[in-house]
């Protein structure tokens, strides 16, 4: 794939996607969505992938869980990948499935040496079942938990060098957190290895009830904090894959194309120095 901006694919928008004429445009799912056997959402995917690169996103791996990858989750997710030969396949940093109760959420963990060891353990699955490298991706936060040995950049160093995976830097996720834990979001993406980033993700957040905390609600354009810093970071490592994020208010294709341009200028501004 090239270094492109893509764009969250929403059955709302599927007519206007198959006749866009945007160069390099693609198209980012949730596979949990798409894993069924048949049916209208599997053939919309096909006609979509007959024009455009796919990039299949998954939420429910629970990769930092306590125990190993579901079986059948898993499976599926391969049957997925093997139809439609997706140019990047990427997972969260965070767990959300329990003795075989699966959770709505994205949970945070304590960075320790043992949950260290079984989510190497856990992608290392992943990778040799789907027969191909994952991304990684860096969660929000929301709560400062405790027990951490592990500071975040350097747990997502090491499970780089252990299991090979890339990563998915989620910027807005870095400004989210940033706010709420109170870090430096600069210094944090310049910890991120250069190598080893093979997508971007650039979404809007808002702030809470009470005005304190920052949301990760991917309900508003992408924020100029954001824009900023993705600017920064394409300077430093180059273009990558960069996808724009909208689930909420969700507005016009065009709106969105709009939005996909402004990344597509940054990653063109640096296109000529790699």
């Amino acid at each position: 794939m090239k270094p492109a901006a893509g764009l969250s694919f929403k059955a709302e928008h599927f007519a206007d996607a198959l006749e866009t004429p945007a160069a390099d445009l693609w198209f980012e799912v949730h596979a949990e969505n798409y894993m069924m056997p048949g049916g209208p959402r599997l053939a919309m995917l096909a006609a979509l992938r007959e024009r455009f690169d796919l990039s299949l996103h998954g939420v429910g791996m629970s990769l930092a869980g306590a125990g190993e990858p579901d079986a059948d989750h898993l499976a599926r997710l391969k049957a997925l990948v093997d139809r439609f030969k997706p140019a990047l396949v990427s997972e969260h940093l965070a767990w959300s499935r329990l003795d075989g109760r699966c959770f709505p959420d994205l949970l945070p963990f304590p960075r320790t040496s043992e949950v260290l060891r079984r989510t190497c353990a856990n992608i290392a699955r992943v990778q040799d079942v789907l027969g191909r490298q994952i991304l990684v991706e860096n969660p929000s936060h929301y709560v400062a938990l405790r027990d951490h040995q592990w500071g975040e950049t350097s747990f997502l160093r090491e499970i780089v060098r252990q299991t090979g995976c890339g990563l998915l830097i989620d910027v807005n996720n870095v400004v989210v957190a940033a706010h709420n834990l109170r870090f430096d979001a600069d210094s944090w993406l310049d910890d991120i290895p250069a190598a080893a980033v093979g997508e971007i993700h650039l979404a809007g957040h808002s702030l809470d009830a009470e005005g304190s905390l920052l949301i990760d609600s991917h309900d508003a354009p992408v924020a100029e904090t954001v824009c900023a810093l993705y600017a920064r970071l394409v300077e430093r490592i180059g273009p990558r894959p960069t996808l724009i994020e909208r689930d909420g208010n969700l507005p016009a294709f065009a709106e969105l194309l709009a939005e996909r341009a402004r990344a597509t200028a940054i990653l063109a501004s640096e296109a000529a120095y790699v």
